[in-house]
């Protein structure tokens, strides 16, 4: 069984795509349903639409259940706009959005960004989403993940909140991790790498344990299961730099699989063993910490459960 040693990190998403909402407070006992086509003056399928586009929300959270029990003095919000669609995309998972900025998932096999004409991307997803939510904002590309590592994503909404990230990330981001499936089996439970990176003419990326001009980046690491051929490994970053995880695991002589530039053509399940699995982030306007967390990819777990064939 795996194990794990992170902490118990919920995402907390809040707020829809237009920010404006009618507001009522509960006055008695009913579902959530029967409430809203009481008080709220719309047809039954327009209010069913609403809740299932997430536009429903008891006390400040998003609720989409047609018999959530509401009780006197709580606060209801409903979206005015006529549309509460959620993203739909097979590569871009929407996991928080507010009014400065968006969290999302990513699916393997997109860019962060564009990078030609005609290459998928998170940023032109986005873009579209906000189009079609009739939003008057762009994403703003304020990190990056590898078009083959999944995981967590802030994008902002606004030019000011791309430069309040960006200014001051390593203060703002308190918590980044990953996990990864390593080539062969780690016999150290946890530790630390800490080198500087740079990178060649070539564009690959090479480690020093002098300075040799790049940038100083610090890795931490923690072994969660093992097999003779494979460990599940849960990296905290300290830095932030061009492929560190995926150098330093090779340093570790125990590289990420399935990591074609990197790697020693070790794969398992056919894409790059690497998931940005926790992000936690002071609110860059209104400094709230936020919190969020996706669960291990199964296909990183089942090749360490017994039997299991690949």
């Amino acid at each position: 069984m795996v194990k794990s040693y992170s902490k118990n990190i919920k995402a907390n998403p809040r707020g829809t795509a237009s920010g404006q909402y009618s507001k009522y407070v509960v006055d008695a006992e009913a579902p959530l349903l029967d409430w809203l086509l009481t008080h709220v003056g719309e047809s039954r399928s327009k209010v069913k639409a609403t809740l299932c586009g997430r536009g429903i929300k008891v006390d400040g959270k998003i609720v989409t259940q047609f018999d959530y029990p509401l009780k006197p003095g709580m606060k209801i919000s409903v979206s005015k706009t006529k549309r509460n669609e959620t993203l739909k995309s097979r590569y871009v998972k929407l996991v928080y959005e507010d009014r400065y900025l968006v969290v999302v998932e990513k699916n393997v096999g997109i860019l962060s960004m564009a990078a030609g004409h005609s290459s998928l991307n998170v940023k032109t997803v986005l873009d579209d989403y906000f189009h079609q939510t009739k939003q008057n904002c762009q994403a703003h590309v304020v990190h990056r993940l590898d078009r083959e590592t999944s995981g967590l994503m802030i994008y902002a909404k606004d030019k000011k909140t791309e430069l309040a990230l960006e200014a001051d990330w390593h203060n703002i981001v308190f918590d980044r991790r990953y996990v990864a499936v390593l080539s062969g089996e780690m016999i150290d439970n946890e530790g630390t790498i800490a080198n500087w990176l740079k990178d060649s003419k070539a564009y690959i990326t090479y480690s020093s344990p002098t300075d040799n001009g790049g940038k100083y980046a610090v890795t931490h690491y923690y072994a969660l299961d093992r097999t003779p051929d494979y460990s599940l490994v849960e990296f905290k970053l300290e830095t932030g730099r061009k492929n560190q995880i995926r150098v330093h695991a090779a340093d570790m002589g125990h590289p990420v699989c399935g990591d074609p530039k990197y790697g020693n053509g070790d794969d398992p399940i056919g894409r790059l063993c690497l998931h940005a699995f926790v992000l936690c982030f002071y609110h860059p306007v209104t400094h709230e910490p936020m919190e969020f967390q996706t669960p291990v990819p199964r296909s990183f777990t089942q090749i360490f459960q017994p039997n299991t064939s690949r």
